[in-house]
């Protein structure tokens, strides 16, 4: 039913095709519609065909099996707590999806959706929908909006902002955007976006514009604090441990330098400095080199 409504006057054979049957089985599930009294009209010739006839009505879903079992699947290794039916506001929609399925196809869902375990996010930061939709209706409507946002260390601030894009980055959302306030490219966390306040204001976007490749850029730039690392090892070695937030890798010298900022200054030396295996020195951010020095301080202390 569904590809008579989306192409009418599909052939037996176009229909055979879309099921991956034969045609004679395609012309038999024809058959089986008629019965079943829906009206699926067809006509002869060379532009003849099958087609549903006049007022008639899918049912709300229609999915294959293996569409609806990885549907299920995308949802439970995105958003593990859509595992709970009563408690989350994911889970409530996938049931609603399951039990609008038809019975046979319904049934494996529930049971993959039932006996399926998932692990608890670690570090659970998904947006809130509504401000995530309000994002991404500012960014289709090309108008500017005021953000107030709230930073790791807390520091809370507003500012207005071209919204240029909405990227999901490893299961974090971002908003891309150029701030009025820096006259600069900003990338912010979805999660810490406090209030949105859409204006009536427009705004083009840059040419061109590679949403994830930008926000690759960037994602280290217009934090609080500035870091500035250097390593004397060669840039191509440095760079298999270096992720964009960190910031960005230059050369220098015989070695590379990793100029960036971040809001978090124990994070960044406790999570990812940490996990760099070669040398480096903090050549600046007073912010980073105290969190280095206790981290190493704390280290020390387990040996002594």
């Amino acid at each position: 039913m569904e590809i008579l409504q989306t192409r009418p006057g599909a052939t037996a054979g176009e229909l055979a095709a879309g099921l991956g049957v034969t045609e004679r089985a395609a012309r038999r599930y024809v058959g089986i519609l008629r019965e079943a009294g829906i009206p699926v009209e067809s006509a002869r010739g060379p532009y003849g065909g099958y087609r549903l006839g006049r007022g008639t009505r899918l049912p709300p879903v229609v999915f294959t099996e293996s569409e609806a079992l990885g549907l299920v699947m995308a949802v439970l290794d995105g958003h593990p707590a859509a595992a709970d039916v009563e408690d989350d506001l994911i889970g409530s929609a996938l049931s609603k999806v399951i039990r609008a399925l038809p019975e046979s196809v319904g049934r494996q869902a529930a049971a993959l959706r039932g006996h399926a375990s998932a692990a608890p996010d670690r570090f659970p930061n998904r947006p809130d929908p509504f401000t995530a939709s309000a994002l991404v209706a500012s960014v289709a409507a090309r108008n500017t909006v005021w953000l107030t946002y709230a930073s790791e260390s807390g520091r809370e601030w507003e500012s207005e902002v071209d919204p240029w894009a909405v990227v999901v980055r490893h299961g974090r959302w971002y908003l891309l955007c150029r701030s009025h306030q820096a006259d600069a490219i900003r990338t912010y966390r979805i999660d810490r976006i406090r209030a949105v306040q859409p204006t009536d204001h427009e705004f083009k976007p840059p040419d061109n514009l590679d949403p994830v490749a930008v926000l690759e850029e960037n994602l280290g730039t217009g934090w609080e604090f500035p870091t500035r690392v250097a390593f004397d090892a060669p840039m191509a070695e440095v760079a298999d441990w270096i992720h964009p937030a960190m910031g960005r890798l230059e050369p220098s010298g015989d070695g590379c330098v990793l100029v960036g900022s971040t809001s978090n200054p124990p994070m960044y030396a406790q999570e990812w400095l940490s996990r760099v295996p070669l040398a480096f020195r903090v050549e600046a951010g007073p912010e980073l080199r105290d969190a280095v020095a206790a981290l190493a301080s704390r280290m020390a202390a387990a040996l002594a």
